[in-house]
């Protein structure tokens, strides 16, 4: 794959992104030769004198750029010029550019996949996994998944993510990736910072679905408030074909608003019979819910089960089930699809030798944590929650104070330990989470060997209780000074401890 600088040029101009050219030679709109470029990268490491380099990031030093230069790199894209034996591509958007550009030297290929993406506070990743389970009998396992937890760019092959959304830089490789991997479908989470920073700037997806929100992801290095969070999640709906939402949503009529403002097509699911298909749970065996159509256009009437329980997650199927249909799946390809769907590190539940249920879910947010202590609760109304919980470090800080007020109004027994702290002390994490606490009658321990808080927690437990360990699922790595660490994952853990310890 290749670009020349004039293509370069066309497309800033295109978007009105391009400054001017700074050289040895002076300032210039026209481009100073006619360059041809083999790569493209945001990392000094990876160039070379065929390299286009782009000079992005809060954490940008001119040392990289220098560093780049002293390999043979002989054209960057800034947001300044700097002094440098290299010429400069100055834009008035480097985020934006990045993306524009990165689309066209990977020759689009969101153009040759059905993209379809998912954004909301909670259940992104396991609606992803719930479409991507229908579309392999669609498409004989020739969709692509890029979720929060795991990617796979040939439908069956995974490896871990870095980022719920990757950087537009690697977003368009990977697409290409998938795409010369014979892909036919792409689904994806998009986050609200994938809004934020432009990494999904220009990109429209064929089905978009926003399932739900609430405050996350507050913090001065994030979103700056709850307004802001919002509004880059809202762009998603701007950016579709079809957008497919939830109405048991917060804030649900300004999400149909937009749409209808912004001549969106919008599908509407719920449990309410205002939607345009209804969801409605069943009695028997396994977790069978059922879809009836108002005005709907799609065959997708029909009965359904899953292996996860809850009815949120019947909700999160839902989704999936409109999104797969909008991109040529059956009604056959969703039940066989559906029946057979796992997702990792989201409740997977274990029963320990008393007969006390444990729940090993991904929740790390207000709004996922409160469902899954409730769904707990309701399970077993007459024992305790106990819960194992902590806070991820240097991100997302307003979700300290929200854990607290969660574990307040629904919790038992609290275990406080680590949880990704990153560059801070868990402790102090710990600390902040209790400060927001006020139940009195609430139970908290403190304890920041996670593997030893979640023994503690099972062995705390009778028969009548029910444990939940929140936040890191089947993730294998902590994320500690800058590091990621291995870890046994929490799942592993609780599995480990009931055949090891009889638990």
């Amino acid at each position: 794959m290749s670009f020349s600088l004039e293509d370069v040029r066309e497309l800033l101009l295109k978007e009105n992104l391009l400054k001017e050219f700074v050289s040895n030679q002076g300032w210039h709109l026209t481009a100073p030769t006619n360059f041809s470029f083999e790569t493209i990268s945001y990392d000094s490491r990876q160039v070379d004198e065929s390299t286009l380099f782009f000079c992005k990031g809060l954490n940008f030093k001119e040392a990289y750029l220098q560093s780049a230069v002293s390999q043979g790199l002989a054209y960057y894209v800034a947001e300044q010029p700097y002094e440098v034996a290299a010429v400069g591509v100055i834009v008035t958007d480097i985020r934006k550019a990045m993306a524009i550009l990165a689309m066209a030297f990977y020759d689009y290929p969101q153009q040759k996949l059905q993209v379809i993406g998912y954004t909301g506070t909670k259940g992104k990743t396991t609606a992803a996994y719930f479409t991507k389970a229908i579309l392999d009998h669609t498409t004989n396992k020739k969709t692509a998944l890029l979720s929060t937890m795991n990617t796979t760019l040939d439908g069956q092959t995974y490896f871990k993510s870095h980022l719920t959304t990757p950087e537009s830089l690697d977003l368009y490789r990977m697409m290409a990736e998938a795409v010369t991997n014979g892909m036919t479908h792409l689904v994806m989470e998009v986050s609200s910072q994938a809004y934020k920073t432009q990494r999904v700037y220009g990109l429209t997806l064929d089905v978009g679905i926003f399932l739900n929100i609430s405050p996350d992801h507050i913090s001065p290095i994030e979103h700056p408030t709850f307004d802001d969070y919002f509004y880059c999640k809202r762009q998603l709906i701007l950016n579709s074909k079809t957008v497919v939402l939830n109405h048991e949503s917060d804030y649900f009529e300004l999400l149909k608003e937009t749409a209808d403002l912004y001549h969106i097509p919008a599908i509407v699911y719920g449990r309410s019979p205002e939607t345009t298909y209804q969801v409605t749970s069943l009695a028997g065996l396994g977790h069978p819910f059922a879809l009836t159509s108002h005005h709907g256009q799609l065959p997708i009437e029909a009965e359904y089960d899953i292996l996860l329980a809850g009815g949120f997650n019947q909700e999160n199927a839902t989704s999936a089930i409109i999104a797969a249909a909008l991109t040529g799946a059956s009604i056959e390809d969703a039940q066989t699809g559906l029946k057979a769907a796992r997702v990792p590190g989201r409740m997977d539940q274990l029963i320990q030798q008393n007969g006390a249920h444990v729940y090993v879910d991904y929740a790390h947010n207000y709004l996922s944590l409160k469902t899954l202590l409730a769904f707990a609760k309701s399970e077993h109304p007459k024992g305790r929650v106990i819960v194992v919980l902590g806070s991820p470090g240097n991100k997302a800080i307003s979700r300290r104070h929200d854990f607290g007020k969660v574990l307040s109004e629904t919790a038992d027994v609290v275990f406080l330990t680590a949880d990704d702290p990153a560059f801070e002390d868990p402790q102090k994490i710990a600390d902040e989470i209790a400060e927001a606490i006020t139940n009195e009658e609430l139970l908290i321990h403190y304890e920041m060997d996670r593997p030893a808080a979640i023994e503690q927690a099972l062995t705390e437990s009778t028969a009548e209780d029910s444990v939940v360990i929140a936040g890191k699922g089947v993730d294998p790595y902590q994320k500690i000074n800058g590091e990621d660490v291995l870890y046994e994952g929490d799942y592993a853990i609780v599995k480990r401890l009931i055949e090891e310890k009889q638990l």
